[in-house]
């Protein structure tokens, strides 16, 4: 009787567990998938009813019991580090559990953080979100962002996450916003900073005011006006334009800021309508138009008056000589003459007497040079000849012969010819 007692309470104890419970990879971090694996060591095959099941500190993991001898996790971070173990249930009924294992996994420090703004290069108009990112190269486990404003590091906003970056907005900035902010990330190993980052908060440029400022009360020719553009609101740098009736004068750019001048030397033509325009990039603004009037001085208005007049002069000599040569063109062109008036060449006259008083007998005559135009009007033609004279002594080419006349010298009378006569004698002639 007693040693039957012995034996069934020693048995559960003095049994040996045959089963060993291992797991891969060995060495785990933050965010490693883990596989446990119970393995059968007894003597015996385990039935194929057996079913296994694997605990953590004594709770069991996923649904329970199954017949698989493997259970796997995805990813396994630091606080599921404890002791594990696996058990097997047969159809006896009986459970057989395996040793307990302990397992760690190891947390990795942050690494690399750093801050990026959203717009990029941490320029932002006023009433933007502006977007505060901060990331980090590397690390594992729950990770805390924290946000700085400023050199001593106000804290703006806490946040902790298993990821490696977080972000801080700040729905619609103001002008004051404007500064330095940086970041730092903690996963317990300490915390880690990022470098600075400068935020600058762009304001559009207001409603410029122009100004005109004359040496005296009234804007004369020849006078020097200052147009002054201002506005009184804006972001640096501005663009100032100026403007008389719509037409752009020029530009000045105010690097710092501020207002602009614009000097301009007056002439009569300067009267109208000026008006100027502030803009640094988030949209142009135009002033008010403000009108001036030049005033011309009496001995300047004379002196312009005599200009106009001259001008007014020239350019009605230059219309009229431009009419001028249009009618004579016109003429030109129109009164070509027809096959009647056409130019003609006359018939050669009939031979007539000598008219050189210096020879005695008349002479062939050859002619050198002999007009053959006849046109319209009073017109003189004449026909000139060259006539060979004699070789006559010296005696008597020395001899003045009682009329007065050198026998040397030749002499030719030119007789008017009848234009209406010759006209007749063409036209028998065509």
């Amino acid at each position: 009787m007693l040693p039957t007692l012995l034996l069934l309470i020693c048995a559960p104890l003095c049994e040996p567990t045959g089963l060993i419970l291992t797991y891969s990879p060995s060495w785990l971090v933050d965010g490693s998938p883990l596989t446990l694996t119970c393995v059968n060591q007894l003597h015996q095959r385990l039935p194929a009813q057996t079913q296994f099941r694997f605990l953590k500190n004594g709770s069991p993991l996923g649904r329970g019991w199954a017949h698989s001898s493997q259970y796997q996790v995805a990813a396994v971070w630091s606080e599921d580090s404890g002791y594990y173990q696996c058990e097997v249930w047969t159809a006896a009924p009986r459970t057989i559990k395996s040793k307990v294992v302990r397992i760690d996994i190891q947390r990795m420090p942050v690494r690399n953080v750093t801050l990026e703004t959203q717009p990029a290069g941490g320029h932002v108009a006023v009433g933007q979100t502006l977007v505060l990112a901060c990331l980090v190269g590397g690390g594992s486990g729950d990770i805390s962002f924290l946000w700085y404003r400023g050199a001593l590091g106000l804290n703006l906003e806490t946040k902790t996450q298993r990821s490696l970056s977080a972000k801080f907005e700040i729905p619609a900035v103001r002008e004051s916003d404007s500064d330095q902010y940086y970041c730092a990330a903690n996963n317990g190993y300490g915390p880690r900073l990022s470098g600075l980052v400068s935020v600058t908060v762009t304001v559009p440029a207001s409603r410029p005011v122009l100004t005109l400022r004359a040496p005296a009360g009234q804007a004369l020719v020849g006078d020097t006006v200052e147009l002054h553009c201002e506005a009184q609101t804006g972001s640096p740098p501005i663009l100032y334009r100026f403007y008389h009736d719509g037409v752009t004068l020029g530009n000045s750019s105010a690097p710092s800021g501020g207002g602009v001048s614009f000097n301009l030397s007056l002439t009569a033509e300067h009267s109208g309508n000026y008006s100027c325009e502030a803009d640094n990039g988030l949209g142009a603004q135009r002033s008010e138009v403000v009108p001036l009037s030049v005033t011309v001085p009496e001995e300047n208005r004379t002196e312009l008056t005599t200009m106009v007049i001259i001008e007014g002069l020239f350019g009605i000599l230059g219309l009229l000589t431009a009419v001028l040569l249009i009618c004579c063109w016109c003429k030109k062109k129109t009164g070509q003459p027809s096959a009647r008036d056409s130019v003609r060449s006359p018939p050669c006259p009939p031979p007539r007497e000598s008219t050189y008083l210096n020879t005695t007998a008349p002479e062939q005559r050859q002619p050198i040079y002999e007009n053959v135009n006849v046109g319209r009007g009073d017109e003189v033609y004449s026909l000139a000849y060259c006539v060979q004279q004699e070789w006559q002594p010296a005696a008597e080419r020395l001899r003045m012969p009682a009329d007065g006349l050198d026998p040397s010298v030749i002499y030719s009378g030119v007789r008017k010819v009848d234009v209406e006569d010759e006209d007749d004698d063409y036209e028998d002639a065509m």
